[in-house]
């Protein structure tokens, strides 16, 4: 899976256990009618991939999502694999109908055009 959005916040590497346990949060904010503030944890070796990157950068990052019950509740996490820039914004025309297609079919006597 992947998500993609501008970087809001990096973390700094953080070390747990006796056996050094690394961890390290970037959160993305997403570029939706409502933008979505998203965390995700890079682990281990992963906490490197976060230093070619600033606040402001928009990039794409590959996730997987993790669950884990603890006492009796349960926890979902995004572990980041990989991460890379994205374009600066989304561009909503890769998502629009081709023009041209439905102006061609205008004079059809189709029900919804």
């Amino acid at each position: 899976m992947e998500i993609a959005g501008k970087i809001i916040v990096i973390g700094e590497t953080e070390v747990f256990g006796a056996k050094g346990f690394k961890k390290r949060q970037v959160v993305v904010e997403t570029d939706e009618k409502y933008p979505q503030s998203i965390p995700v944890d890079f682990t281990q070796d992963n906490c490197i991939l976060l230093n070619s990157f600033i606040l402001g950068d928009f990039v794409s990052i590959g996730i997987n999502v993790r669950g884990a019950e603890w006492n009796g509740k349960y926890y979902v996490n995004l572990n980041g694999w990989k991460i890379a820039k994205a374009e600066s914004e989304v561009s909503s025309e890769k998502f629009m109908p081709d023009r041209s297609v439905i102006e061609d079919k205008a004079g059809d006597d189709l029900p919804w055009l």
